[in-house]
């Protein structure tokens, strides 16, 4: 019996792709899969050594640049993007990832600073770095495709002490549809993806284990797992890839079947 290797994927052989948060989690999922089909990785977060712990865990062809910035600057963005040109010449994907969750507070209690502090990095933290992405990309002959990181809650769902934080991801699949209408004649495709519940720390309750939540989402859950990092690095990957390049607008929800 012959046995047939699987050919490695190159769809992103010598094109640029950034992510922000790349330092742990869907980011760092998301960076280590264009790595793998051969893009250079701009890895982007306001913590340097958890960059540089997704850049030593690399392994494909392409190199690999560590920029620490925060999204809610417009300078440090710009910084970055300038950064990324610089060093391989154009931006031709991008991954804004970046996020953060404070749930637990129904939103009569839920503190001031926690809603503009997901406020900040969720929304004006995407539309800033689309910004500074955008701008780059309108003047490549190949233009580029975004993609946002959404949530299943806000658009799709809501649960109990996640109010502010499924406004903020409301807030981008809403600017992610508008904006891909906006800017799809200027060359740059912009979608969003939306985990449900995803391998991340984000998944677990308060004080759960990770056999509780395994327990609980095989209840809860139609696939009855939660999806692996891969599996929603997986289809951003997609929305990137040329393979898409009739899908504009598109909210791509990742949650084994909870909303079908």
């Amino acid at each position: 019996m012959t046995t047939q290797t699987a050919t490695p994927r190159t769809r992103f052989s010598g094109r640029t792709a950034l992510v922000t948060g790349a330092g742990s989690g869907l980011g760092r999922a998301i960076a280590l899969a264009f790595a793998a089909e051969g893009a250079n990785v701009v890895l982007a977060g306001r913590t340097e050594a958890t960059l540089k712990e997704t850049a030593e865990l690399v392994d494909g062809p392409g190199e690999v640049l560590v920029v620490p910035a925060d999204v809610t600057s417009s300078a440090d963005l710009a910084a970055l993007i300038a950064a990324a040109v610089e060093r391989f010449g154009s931006l031709d994907v991008a991954v804004n990832n970046a996020g953060i969750l404070r749930a637990g507070q129904p939103a009569a209690d839920l503190p001031e600073e926690d809603w503009r502090t997901m406020l900040d990095i969720n929304v004006t933290g995407v539309l800033l770095a689309l910004q500074a992405e955008v701008r780059q990309m309108r003047t490549q002959p190949g233009g580029g495709a975004i993609v946002n990181i959404g949530s299943t809650l806000g658009a799709h769902t809501s649960k109990p002490g996640t109010s502010a934080y499924g406004a903020t991801k409301a807030a981008v699949s809403a600017l992610s549809r508008a904006a891909a209408v906006e800017h799809i004649r200027d060359g740059v495709r912009i979608n969003t993806v939306s985990p449900g519940s995803s391998d991340t720390s984000m998944s677990f309750q308060p004080g759960e284990t990770e056999a509780g939540r395994a327990a609980r989402i095989k209840e809860t859950n139609p696939l009855g797992r939660v999806a692996k990092t891969e599996e929603v690095a997986a289809a951003v990957l997609y929305l990137a890839a040329e393979e898409s390049g009739a899908v504009v607008g598109m909210d791509l929800v990742i949650d084994g079947g909870s909303h079908a």
